[in-house]
Protein backbone atom coordinates (compact mmCIF):
# COMPACT_ATOMS: atom_id res chain seq x y z
CA UNK A 1 0.00 0.00 0.00
CA UNK A 2 1.41 3.82 -1.16
CA UNK A 3 2.11 5.79 1.99
CA UNK A 4 0.30 9.16 1.36
CA UNK A 5 2.85 11.79 1.20
CA UNK A 6 5.36 9.72 0.00
CA UNK A 7 5.48 9.95 -4.40
CA UNK A 8 6.09 13.21 -4.10
CA UNK A 9 9.61 13.41 -2.50
CA UNK A 10 10.17 10.27 -4.71
CA UNK A 11 9.31 11.89 -8.22
CA UNK A 12 11.71 14.87 -6.58
CA UNK A 13 14.36 12.26 -6.31
CA UNK A 14 14.16 11.11 -9.93
CA UNK A 15 14.62 14.83 -10.53
CA UNK A 16 17.85 15.65 -8.65
CA UNK A 17 19.09 12.23 -10.21
CA UNK A 18 18.35 13.08 -13.54
CA UNK A 19 19.45 16.59 -13.05
CA UNK A 20 22.69 14.56 -11.45
CA UNK A 21 23.06 12.43 -14.18
CA UNK A 22 24.37 15.36 -16.14
CA UNK A 23 27.37 16.87 -17.08
CA UNK A 24 29.89 18.35 -14.56
CA UNK A 25 29.34 21.75 -16.46
CA UNK A 26 25.38 21.53 -15.95
CA UNK A 27 26.31 22.95 -11.96
CA UNK A 28 25.86 25.85 -11.45
CA UNK A 29 28.88 28.23 -9.89
CA UNK A 30 27.86 30.88 -7.16
CA UNK A 31 26.93 34.32 -8.86
CA UNK A 32 26.06 32.40 -12.44
CA UNK A 33 22.80 33.82 -12.37
CA UNK A 34 24.36 37.10 -12.63
CA UNK A 35 26.86 36.43 -14.97
CA UNK A 36 26.77 38.87 -17.94
CA UNK A 37 24.76 37.72 -20.87
CA UNK A 38 26.80 36.04 -23.48
CA UNK A 39 24.89 35.39 -26.74
CA UNK A 40 21.49 33.76 -26.21
CA UNK A 41 18.76 33.79 -24.06
CA UNK A 42 19.86 34.44 -20.26
CA UNK A 43 17.85 32.08 -18.75
CA UNK A 44 19.65 31.99 -15.66
CA UNK A 45 19.11 35.77 -15.06
CA UNK A 46 15.78 35.06 -15.53
CA UNK A 47 15.37 32.51 -13.35
CA UNK A 48 17.41 34.22 -10.37
CA UNK A 49 14.78 37.50 -10.71
CA UNK A 50 11.78 35.14 -11.09
CA UNK A 51 13.26 33.02 -7.53
CA UNK A 52 14.21 36.41 -5.78
CA UNK A 53 10.48 37.80 -6.52
CA UNK A 54 8.64 34.19 -5.61
CA UNK A 55 10.53 34.62 -2.44
CA UNK A 56 9.95 37.75 -1.91
CA UNK A 57 6.28 37.52 -2.54
CA UNK A 58 5.95 34.32 -0.74
CA UNK A 59 3.14 32.96 -2.81
CA UNK A 60 1.30 29.57 -2.71
CA UNK A 61 2.17 26.72 -5.51
CA UNK A 62 -0.16 23.80 -6.24
CA UNK A 63 1.80 20.67 -7.32
CA UNK A 64 0.31 17.98 -9.01
CA UNK A 65 2.18 14.45 -9.80
CA UNK A 66 1.94 12.24 -12.47
CA UNK A 67 1.55 8.81 -11.01
CA UNK A 68 2.57 5.74 -12.30
CA UNK A 69 -0.68 4.33 -12.36
CA UNK A 70 -2.30 7.63 -14.14
CA UNK A 71 -3.05 9.00 -11.42
CA UNK A 72 -2.27 12.15 -10.00
CA UNK A 73 -1.04 13.34 -6.65
CA UNK A 74 -2.19 17.51 -5.45
CA UNK A 75 0.10 18.62 -2.61
CA UNK A 76 0.81 22.54 -1.40
CA UNK A 77 3.98 22.15 0.09
CA UNK A 78 5.64 25.36 2.36
CA UNK A 79 7.90 27.48 2.90
CA UNK A 80 9.48 27.36 -0.91
CA UNK A 81 12.98 27.88 -1.49
CA UNK A 82 12.19 29.12 -5.17
CA UNK A 83 15.85 28.58 -6.38
CA UNK A 84 15.99 25.03 -5.55
CA UNK A 85 12.52 24.50 -6.89
CA UNK A 86 13.40 26.40 -10.58
CA UNK A 87 16.91 24.65 -10.64
CA UNK A 88 16.03 22.13 -12.50
CA UNK A 89 15.32 24.16 -15.39
CA UNK A 90 18.79 25.26 -15.36
CA UNK A 91 19.55 22.38 -17.59
CA UNK A 92 18.20 24.27 -20.41
CA UNK A 93 20.96 26.91 -20.39
CA UNK A 94 22.23 27.32 -23.79
CA UNK A 95 23.86 30.97 -22.87
CA UNK A 96 27.28 29.97 -22.46
CA UNK A 97 30.08 31.01 -23.99
CA UNK A 98 31.66 27.73 -24.99
CA UNK A 99 28.11 26.83 -26.89
CA UNK A 100 28.61 29.83 -28.98
CA UNK A 101 27.42 29.17 -32.85
CA UNK A 102 25.93 25.93 -31.73
CA UNK A 103 22.62 27.03 -31.88
CA UNK A 104 20.85 28.36 -35.23
CA UNK A 105 18.44 31.00 -33.81
CA UNK A 106 15.15 31.95 -35.53
CA UNK A 107 12.43 34.85 -35.11
CA UNK A 108 9.34 35.59 -35.68
CA UNK A 109 6.63 38.80 -34.22
CA UNK A 110 3.52 38.30 -34.21
CA UNK A 111 0.37 40.99 -35.25
CA UNK A 112 -0.28 41.19 -31.35
CA UNK A 113 3.45 42.28 -30.77
CA UNK A 114 4.35 38.80 -28.84
CA UNK A 115 7.94 37.95 -30.47
CA UNK A 116 8.90 33.85 -30.64
CA UNK A 117 12.75 33.61 -30.61
CA UNK A 118 13.68 29.21 -30.84
CA UNK A 119 17.24 28.07 -30.61
CA UNK A 120 18.04 24.93 -32.10
CA UNK A 121 20.55 22.88 -32.08
CA UNK A 122 22.65 22.93 -35.37
CA UNK A 123 23.20 19.37 -36.96
CA UNK A 124 25.69 17.23 -35.87
CA UNK A 125 26.34 19.43 -31.89
CA UNK A 126 25.88 16.93 -29.02
CA UNK A 127 24.40 19.33 -26.51
CA UNK A 128 21.89 18.15 -24.03
CA UNK A 129 19.14 21.11 -24.96
CA UNK A 130 18.08 20.31 -28.33
CA UNK A 131 15.70 23.47 -28.13
CA UNK A 132 14.79 26.34 -26.44
CA UNK A 133 12.14 28.63 -27.29
CA UNK A 134 11.35 31.90 -25.56
CA UNK A 135 8.33 34.35 -26.12
CA UNK A 136 8.45 37.87 -24.80
CA UNK A 137 6.57 40.99 -25.33
CA UNK A 138 8.54 44.46 -25.21
CA UNK A 139 11.44 42.60 -23.45
CA UNK A 140 9.53 40.82 -20.72
CA UNK A 141 9.58 36.96 -21.05
CA UNK A 142 5.98 35.14 -21.17
CA UNK A 143 6.82 31.90 -21.49
CA UNK A 144 10.14 29.36 -22.08
CA UNK A 145 9.80 26.06 -23.37
CA UNK A 146 12.75 23.72 -23.85
CA UNK A 147 13.64 20.19 -24.78
CA UNK A 148 16.25 18.25 -23.20
CA UNK A 149 17.81 14.96 -23.84
CA UNK A 150 20.42 12.98 -22.62
CA UNK A 151 21.61 8.89 -24.65
CA UNK A 152 24.47 7.46 -23.74
CA UNK A 153 25.39 3.65 -22.41
CA UNK A 154 24.06 4.34 -19.26
CA UNK A 155 20.61 6.45 -19.23
CA UNK A 156 18.51 7.98 -21.85
CA UNK A 157 16.09 10.70 -20.67
CA UNK A 158 14.71 13.18 -22.70
CA UNK A 159 12.21 15.76 -20.58
CA UNK A 160 10.08 18.70 -21.64
CA UNK A 161 10.42 22.70 -19.32
CA UNK A 162 8.29 24.76 -19.48
CA UNK A 163 7.27 27.87 -17.32
CA UNK A 164 4.69 30.59 -18.13
CA UNK A 165 5.00 34.12 -16.90
CA UNK A 166 1.98 36.02 -18.55
CA UNK A 167 2.30 39.10 -16.46
CA UNK A 168 6.21 39.00 -15.94
CA UNK A 169 5.46 36.87 -13.19
CA UNK A 170 5.56 33.41 -13.04
CA UNK A 171 2.01 31.46 -13.06
CA UNK A 172 2.87 27.77 -14.35
CA UNK A 173 5.84 25.53 -14.56
CA UNK A 174 5.76 21.75 -15.50
CA UNK A 175 8.30 18.84 -16.14
CA UNK A 176 7.37 16.22 -18.36
CA UNK A 177 10.00 13.54 -19.35
CA UNK A 178 10.98 9.78 -19.33
CA UNK A 179 13.88 8.12 -18.35
CA UNK A 180 15.29 4.42 -19.08
CA UNK A 181 18.48 3.66 -16.81
CA UNK A 182 20.15 0.77 -17.86
CA UNK A 183 19.27 -2.90 -16.72
CA UNK A 184 15.95 -0.66 -15.84
CA UNK A 185 12.46 -0.42 -17.20
CA UNK A 186 11.86 3.35 -18.22
CA UNK A 187 10.03 5.53 -15.83
CA UNK A 188 7.62 8.37 -16.86
CA UNK A 189 6.77 11.37 -14.89
CA UNK A 190 5.43 14.65 -14.67
CA UNK A 191 5.27 17.46 -12.32
CA UNK A 192 3.21 20.71 -12.70
CA UNK A 193 3.34 23.73 -10.45
CA UNK A 194 0.39 26.44 -10.38
CA UNK A 195 1.37 29.57 -8.36
CA UNK A 196 -1.16 31.55 -6.53
CA UNK A 197 -1.26 34.81 -4.51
Amino acid sequence: MRKPGLVLPAVLALLLMTTACGTATDAPVPNEALRQHTSYFNLLGFLHEQSTELNRRKPTVEKQVLLRDGSQETERPTPIDWAKELQIFQQADIDKPALRGLYLVDSVATPDGLLRRTYRRRPGVEQPVRQLSVVSRGGQVQQVRATVSQDNPLVYSAKTLELDSPDGQLRSYRVQGVQKLILFDSVRYAVRGVVSE
